[in-house]
């Protein structure tokens, strides 16, 4: 069919370069090779059977009818308590919707605030969608890079710099995908002070907020102020948590008029997420014993191969890769080695069949991403494999 035909939204999209590698290297798979696969973005665990076991029994007692559109009313009273509980954050269940994803929770907080004509201020290393998520709504991405010296954090002075009048949302996501970055909580405390005192709302993805090691500890922006809580869109989920990503279970807590008309924008798209799997997702919240047990196994084994990566990554010339401190990738520098992301990764997937994320994807360049969401086996053969391709560059 000719190009002219696709609306500017379909010919301006880009496809999800992560998805895309992931995609290549199971349909290697398929035809037999043996793949050593770095690139999805979720956790190789099942989900907790006590939370499948809520989602069977609300099918077996019929829950497969609508649901009103931001969500059943009493996963909505749970997540208002975990907030409370867990994040230091009032919420009334008004506030609060669920969606088909946290993917799409993003994109309804950045469809629901932003223009034509108005900037969205994004770090780098950046996840692959914000940028396709803004232009989507019609927004300018406007970028700003902060490098591996600087632990991919940016600075206040960085973000004062990059805000102008056209400026309405700041992306803020911590813990990082790509990264893995933490920001303490007096670098997010400096940097909601830089957008509150320019007027610019902020969506802070958290997605990853209880996947944390070496004693960090995360902080959300909407928490610090009853100025911040009325100018921040909090973003989070069960994917990465609880390994729901195929439930499709999104959440987003904002100001009361962004969240009904984030809802009013669901209803009009999606309706509600899947009835019967937010009973599921009602589970992880309330059996709260479970789910910190559930988790709690999870984080140790993601530990363990966080530091055997790592380790096994700087014993590599050439490769240069810091301690991530949160989520569950690393996102080491291949500046040494004299060659770009994309075809590093191109080569190393056909000469040793090594799936690995390019840094360009994310706003880097001179890096790559692995995700150590998958077996010691595969991190052991993975790194054998990568450290003889390094050592014929």
């Amino acid at each position: 069919m000719s190009q002219d035909r696709l609306s500017v939204w379909a010919k301006g999209i880009s496809p999800s370069p992560t998805l895309a590698v992931d995609a290549k290297a199971k349909a290697l798979k398929a035809e037999g090779k043996d793949v050593c696969g770095f690139g999805a973005g979720e956790p190789d665990f099942d989900t907790p059977e006590f939370i499948k076991e809520a989602c069977v029994e609300a099918l077996r007692a019929g829950q497969t009818k609508y649901c009103p559109a931001a969500g059943l009313p009493a996963l909505k009273k749970a997540l208002a308590d975990k907030y409370k509980l867990d994040n230091n954050l009032e919420v009334d269940p008004s506030q609060i919707v669920v969606s088909p994803g946290g993917k799409y929770s993003c994109y309804l907080a950045i469809l629901a605030t932003c223009s034509p004509g108005d900037e969205v201020v994004i770090p780098a290393p950046f996840w692959v969608s914000y940028p396709e998520m803004v232009k989507l709504a019609g927004a300018t991405p406007v970028i700003i890079s902060a490098g591996e010296e600087a632990d991919f954090k940016i600075t206040p002075e960085q973000l004062r710099a990059a805000i102008t009048p056209k400026t309405k949302l700041v992306i803020l996501n911590s813990p990082s995908n790509p990264t893995g970055t933490v920001y303490t909580p007096v670098e997010i405390e400096a940097l909601v002070e830089v957008c509150l005192s320019a007027g610019v709302l902020i969506m802070s993805d958290e997605i990853y907020e209880y996947l944390l090691y070496d004693g960090v500890t995360h902080l959300s922006p909407a928490s610090l102020s009853k100025e911040a809580a009325e100018s921040t869109i909090t973003v989070g989920g069960f994917s990465k948590t609880f390994s729901m990503t195929g439930w499709r279970l999104g959440t987003l807590v904002a100001p009361k008029a962004i969240a009904a008309a984030v809802g009013d924008l669901q209803s009009q798209t999606s309706s509600n997420a899947t009835t019967f799997a937010q009973f599921g997702a009602l589970a992880a919240l309330k059996q709260r014993d479970e789910a910190k047990a559930a988790v709690a196994k999870m984080l140790a084994v993601f530990d363990s191969r966080r530091l055997k990566l790592l380790n096994g990554l700087n014993a590599i010339k050439g490769i240069n890769c810091r301690r991530a401190q949160g989520a569950f990738y690393l996102f080491p520098s291949l500046s040494g080695l004299g060659i770009s992301s994309t075809d590093f990764a191109a080569r190393l997937l056909e000469e040793e069949l090594v799936a690995v994320v390019p840094g360009v994807a994310f706003g880097a360049d001179e890096c790559m991403r692995l995700s150590y969401a998958t077996s010691d086996e595969v991190i052991d053969k993975g790194l054998e494999r990568l450290a003889r391709f390094c050592q014929q560059l």
